[in-house]
């Protein structure tokens, strides 16, 4: 093996240089969705490696006694026409009448199982005890992007987030056929479309793009030659169809090489490309630490996953434990995706997630609702989560889950907060202190994480009117933090 470069080396803690409650609480919002204060301590005993291993302790596969309640409410669609097509077969024998009502029917179920989706997901992500396997979940939803708006089933897209939660951490080689075997991204990206008489470029050409190697590492011909290898693939229903009857078994010219390839013999080649290998390295040091990558350490990330013969375990485990991922250009420096803000606050805060339908209009209007990316490259984020439409949003939507009244349903998210200084006053003084300085220390160190300038500090303090016992100023005192720029970033 190489050696790996500088930045990708493990971080080692030292005097000048200590894994401290900053760096704790940076793993467990980048690894996850933020921690409570019991998982920063747990963290901070840990260490930063062994938290890493605690943090990637999960099965791939569900254990055979995994909670069957552990699914989201599909029983709209659960004796109803699953997908389009069957829908389509249905209609067949219907009259014109018939058929519009039925289709209505499709629709209206539809929704209400993805609205069941979005609203299990939401919650599982605020609350699962795998927050890591949830983060992978959500980042490979925005790299094998599909969209609920295009697909139109929500059995199929769930489907689609369970075997992305199932292969997250596993082997890439693996994981990429199986996605291109997904009924909902066959659909998504037109596979069913490809005939071997009328190959369709779709699938081929986003395969290459977006999934596994990036711009420039193949040419027009390639995407052609690939498009007839993976010709016949389709799906009945829920489940992969190879129709043999519609693939080409003729010679393709593919990256190089010549052959009777089909669809796996394509992904194999592709991943025999060294761009690959850096290429999804790259995307996921961007995702969990910082954008753009150095190019040596570009390099070296690749390596670790040559080496590994495509099992993403060990290159998430270099990346979560390398120095730069604890360095200054990463910690604090990462704008939150909308998905991350409404998880992040729900999570640290210790509230209930609200319900799917009233989190759509602010995920709407902030620019991510699961399921439903913009387009086959997904959420572009960075900066793009931050403009003048976007911003008072984002605070508005970070005061709502703080137990603000700016909404209809806001009252659960009081009642939850209200209960938490209920049970905070159990004691003689509410939970951080009880004095101004330090109940305003405890929640910048809950909700931010990180230091903040003394001037801000000292705003907050000022805000509680030396009035640290006061509930409506505590709550006061917390809708202004998140309302903070600060607070938009992790």
């Amino acid at each position: 093996m190489a050696r790996m470069h500088p930045l990708i080396q493990p971080y080692i803690p030292s005097d000048s240089d200590p894994f401290d409650r900053v760096k704790s609480a940076h793993l467990l919002a980048r690894a996850g969705f933020g921690g409570t204060p019991d998982e920063i301590d747990k963290v901070l005993t840990l260490g930063p490696e062994k938290s890493v291993d605690w943090l990637m302790d999960f099965p791939d596969k569900p254990a055979e006694d995994q909670d069957k309640d552990d699914v989201p409410d599909l029983s709209s669609v659960g004796g109803s026409p699953r997908t389009f097509r069957e829908i389509r077969q249905l209609l067949r024998t219907k009259t014109q009448e018939e058929r519009q009502m039925l289709i209505a029917q499709f629709f209206k179920l539809n929704r209400e199982a993805l609205m069941a989706t979005i609203d299990w997901w939401m919650k599982r992500m605020a609350s699962h005890t795998n927050p890591l396997q949830e983060k992978l979940t959500f980042f490979w939803h925005g790299h094998f992007t599909t969209s609920a708006k295009d697909e139109r089933s929500a059995m199929l897209m769930w489907q689609q987030n369970e075997l992305l939660r199932q292969h997250a951490a596993g082997n890439f080689r693996e994981f990429v056929r199986q996605v291109s075997r997904d009924p909902a991204m066959l659909d998504y990206l037109n596979n069913t479309q490809n005939h071997k008489k009328k190959p369709n470029e779709n699938y081929a050409r986003e395969l290459m793009e977006l999934f596994t190697l990036g711009i420039g590492n193949y040419t027009e011909n390639d995407i052609k030659e690939a498009a007839r290898a993976f010709t016949g693939w389709t799906h009945d229903g829920t489940r992969f169809a190879f129709q043999a009857w519609d693939h080409d078994e003729g010679t393709k010219a593919f990256l190089g090489r010549r052959g009777e390839f089909d669809g796996d013999d394509v992904i194999d080649i592709i991943l025999s490309k060294p761009e690959c290998a850096r290429y999804v390295g790259s995307k996921l040091f961007a995702f969990f630490a910082y954008d753009p990558i150095e190019e040596e350490a570009r390099k070296s990330l690749g390596s670790v996953l040559r080496d590994s013969k495509f099992e993403l375990r060990p290159l998430l485990r270099t990346i979560l434990t390398s120095r730069a991922f604890y360095s200054p250009v990463s910690i604090g420096t990462q704008i939150k995706s909308p998905v991350q803000l409404v998880v992040s606050t729900s999570r640290t805060l210790g509230t209930n997630m609200p319900d799917a339908l009233s989190l759509w209009g602010p995920l709407n209007q902030m620019g991510q609702v699961p399921f439903f990316p913009p387009n086959v490259k997904g959420w572009p984020g960075g900066r793009t989560w931050i403009n003048t439409s976007t911003l008072f949003v984002r605070y508005n939507t970070g005061v709502w889950l703080a137990g603000g009244e700016n909404k209809v349903s806001s009252g659960n998210r009081l009642l939850d907060l209200r209960n938490r200084f209920a049970n905070a006053q159990k004691g003689k003084k509410f939970e951080g202190g009880s004095t101004a300085e330090e109940v305003v220390d405890h929640w910048i160190s809950r909700l931010i994480q990180r230091p903040l300038p003394e001037e801000k500090r000292q705003l907050l303090i000022d805000a509680l009117a030396n009035r640290p016992q006061d509930e409506a100023k505590v709550r006061e005192m917390i809708h202004l933090i998140v309302s903070m720029p600060e607070y938009q970033l992790c």
